[in-house]
Order: C-alpha cells, then structure tokens, then sequence
C-alpha cells in the first residue's frame, strides 16, 4: 500500500510540475506572439500593408529587445509609407473639400519629399522648394498650367520613395525665390485657394491644416478692426451688432495676416475651363501695376469696396500678426520673430515656428497612426512628450511617426 501511495504522489507531483511547465512555455508563447503581433501593427499602421517575413522577424527582434523604434523606422522603409500613408495623410490639405480622392500634385509631393528627406518640417510653409518626378522616368515636363505631371508619376506606378527630387520652386513658377513659400505658392494651392475670392481662403485653410484651428476657435472681439477690408459690411442684414458680436472675432486677425497674400492670384478661364485645371499663379512682382488698384496689390483685395467704403484698403503685402496679443497667445508665437512682415515667405515662417504647428502636425500622426484621437492624461502626456521630440529632432516628422506606433503598438 505504501508503494502505490508513493506511486500515487510522484505521479501528482509530475503531472503538476508537467502543468507548471505548459503554463510557462504557454506564457512564453503569448508573450513571443505578443511581441510579433505588436511588431505587425507597427507595420501596417505606419506603411498600410503587411510586412515580409523577414522584416517581421527583425521588427519583431526589436521590439522583444525594447527597440520598438527602430521597428517603426524600418516600416519607414516601405515605400508604402510614401505612396499610402504620406499620400492620404497630406491630400486632404490640398482642396477645399479636404477629400483624400484627389491626384497627386506639387504639394503632397512637396511634403513626401520633406518627410522623405528628413527635413525641418516647417520648411512646407516657407521655403523656396519643390519637388518633382525624376528626369529619367519619362514624365511630362512640370507645368505651371496643369497636372500632367503628377497624374503621369501616380499612373506610372513609380515608387514616391525613389522616384521625387527636390529643385527651386522658383526655377518652375517663375516666382522670385523671395516670394516662393513652400506648399502655399504650390500650383495645387494655389488653384485650391487663390481662385477668385479675396485670397482669406488660404489663409483660412493654412491655418485649418498646419495649425489645426478654424477660425471660429480663434475668433477675439477683443481685438482692433482697423485692418478689416471695404467688402465686410459692418451692419450684416442691417443689424451692427453681428459684426461686432461675430464678424469682427474672425476679420480683425485674419485680414491683417491675408494680407500677406496681396500679390498673388490664381487666373483661369471660368467659362472654359470652371474648375481651373489649367490655370495658372500669378505674381504682381516689382514695377508691376494692378490697372483696378494702381499698385501690385490684385484688384481681388479691393472688390465691393462699397459694402463699408471708410473699411480699410489694402496697399501692400505688409502683414501683421495681431494674435500675438489677446486669447490667441496660447498659440505659441516666436518670440524670436516680430510678428510683422512682407509677403507670404515671412508670414509662413511665421506660422511654423509656432508652438501650434508643432502640436498640430503631432496630433494629425497620433491620430493617423493610432487611429483616435487623444482620450485621455495619458494620451495627453505621450502628445506633450511628442510635440518637445518633434522640436527636438528638427521638426522631423518620422520621429513623430516612430514614436506614436511604439506608443500605440499594444493597441
């Protein structure tokens, strides 16, 4: 009896040490798939398709060994990030609808090609570049009348990755390098938000897309009207108290920071071609003379002058930033800038050297890569972490996807 009763406890004793073992390699076997399947999220979040086997295995090396960063930089290398991800994260911005089903052009390009680069991302709203399909591929010529271009490197099915080079934008749009200022004096902007209209557009939508604030979330009564144009009546529907209640929140920043704009125009033939496909920017360069204003401000920026003829007129492309006082300090302004300037070279610095832009650009990756939005202090504190890395690299935008797919690569 003592035998089989010692039989009996060296049997239990096995088995349980037999069931303490699956549980462990069971463990060690979640904790591996784990590891791989945060790995592949990396991957499909940041490039949108799924990764080789090969880069799997070394992301998922990584990412055992606490080097999810490195995991998300080698997704970086798919040219999928480019082609997809960088594509459908920067078409919006290029139209007023801000639809994503829209051809490639010279702005989305542009910002790939920053990104690519690994360049200070503020350059998109300043700097005198442009960037275009390689000589080599056979692609039509860069126009300043039309898309072919782009419509050609997009059909063609050429890598973004390999296929864009960075040149002069001025050495295409004929612009004087002063006047060029990144994505804002692109053809595809300039057709998006220069067409008729008093040029508020760009400004308008600048400030929507790279600041990530529409103009009702920056409105302040507070400030002077004294720069709001002749076309904004100042008894809207006879009543005085909308401008001063509503009208006048928007206008008294806006107009003296779109005036920045005063040169520029987008010309087309509206009964041929409505949607201005093939038009074209234009610029009212020095020695040249608006026949509607007398100066090389465009005759756009004096429309409906009778609406308030004691408004203001615009003689010049000398803006102001008026925000830098009142509520819209929060937006962060450079306090190594003036807050005044010529032309729409300074007033882009102007605005990517803001505390603003830095946010915004991290919020629409985390958004993009996470796929939410912030929820939470934690979230909150990650962004914050984020915006100070963001700074700290350069403004190089892969550091701001690397960081939100290691943050969210549980998820």
């Amino acid at each position: 009896m003592k035998t089989c009763s010692r039989a009996r406890r060296l049997m239990a004793s096995t088995a349980f040490s037999s069931l303490i073992l699956a549980l462990a390699l069971g463990q060690a076997g979640i904790s591996a798939a784990g590891e791989r399947d945060q790995a592949k999220r990396i991957h499909d979040r940041i490039a949108g398709v799924p990764p080789s086997p090969a880069v799997l295995d070394s992301m998922e090396d990584d990412v055992r060994n606490g080097r999810a960063i490195d995991a998300a930089y080698a997704a970086m290398e798919s040219s999928s990030f480019y082609d997809v991800t960088l594509k459908n994260l920067v078409a919006p911005w290029t139209n007023e609808a801000m639809s994503s089903f829209v051809p490639l052009n010279d702005y989305t390009a542009t910002v790939i090609g920053i990104v690519r680069d690994d360049g200070d991302f503020r350059r998109i709203l300043y700097d005198d570049i442009l960037y275009v399909g390689d000589g080599n591929l056979g692609l039509p010529q860069y126009s300043n009348s039309n898309n072919s271009h782009y419509e050609a490197l997009e059909a063609g099915g050429f890598s973004l990755k390999d296929s864009l080079v960075a040149i002069p934008q001025s050495n295409r749009n004929g612009l004087p390098p002063d006047a060029t200022a990144g994505v804002m004096t692109s053809r595809a902007a300039s057709q998006a938000f220069f067409s008729a209209g008093t040029n508020r557009a760009m400004f308008r939508f600048t400030l929507l897309n790279h600041l990530c604030k529409d103009l009702e979330q920056v409105s302040d009564v507070t400030l002077p009207p004294d720069r709001i144009r002749q076309d904004v009546s100042r008894s809207p529907g006879g009543d005085s108290r909308v401008f001063l209640n509503n009208c006048i929140g928007c206008h008294n920043g806006m107009d003296p920071m779109a005036q920045a704009f005063a040169y520029y125009d987008y010309e087309y033939d509206a009964n041929s071609d409505p949607d201005g496909n093939l038009g074209q920017l234009v610029y009212n360069s020095i020695g040249a003379t608006d026949p509607a204003t007398g100066s090389r401000v465009k005759a756009k920026y004096h429309i409906n002058s009778a609406n308030f003829e004691y408004g203001y007129v615009t003689p010049d492309d000398k803006w102001d930033n008026y925000w830098r006082s009142g509520a819209n300090r929060r937006l962060g302004w450079d306090s190594s800038l003036t807050g005044s300037g010529e032309g729409a070279k300074s007033l882009g610095r102007e605005l990517a050297h803001s505390e603003a832009f830095a946010e915004c650009q991290v919020r629409k990756v985390f958004k993009n890569v996470c796929l939410r939005s912030p929820v939470d202090a934690s979230d909150r504190g990650q962004i914050a972490g984020m915006v100070s890395s963001f700074q700290g690299s350069g403004y190089n935008l892969k550091r701001v996807f690397a960081e939100s797919a290691q943050y969210c690569m549980g998820e």
